[in-house]
């Protein structure tokens, strides 16, 4: 995995972490479903069956939301680090061009020799 690039691996995480959190939610929707399955009255069935239907749609939209986030992230550093090869690209031929014209690179502080501070005492 080191040489792996950095957005593949944040996909590859979030789609691990997003079936781990699917099955979270099957798993509160089925604990409430069997609720509703034991209730002894009408309306604690109803409430749990809704509770069910209620966490499913909830949950299913948040790992949704999750996923998101991560696709998003994962192309965002793809994109910075295809700006900052082109970028390095472009220096590179920058440099060369300017060994080709024969420009010696200069400081842009003139031979100015410092003189020495006189103390006073």
């Amino acid at each position: 995995m080191a040489d792996a690039d950095l957005d593949a691996l944040i996909r590859q995480l979030a789609k691990q972490q997003h079936k781990t959190l699917t099955a979270a939610v099957k798993k509160q929707r089925d604990r409430y479903a069997a609720l509703a399955a034991k209730a002894k009255d009408a309306q604690g069935r109803q409430l749990n069956r809704q509770l069910a239907k209620d966490a499913l749609e909830i949950g299913t939209s948040t790992v949704k939301r999750l996923q998101m986030s991560a696709d998003n992230a994962a192309y965002s550093h793809a994109r910075s680090m295809r700006q900052a090869v082109d970028a390095a690209k472009e220096a590179a031929k920058k440099a060369v061009k300017e060994t080709k014209d024969g420009k010696p690179k200069t400081s842009s502080k003139k031979g100015t020799k410092k003189k020495p501070v006189k103390s006073g005492s």
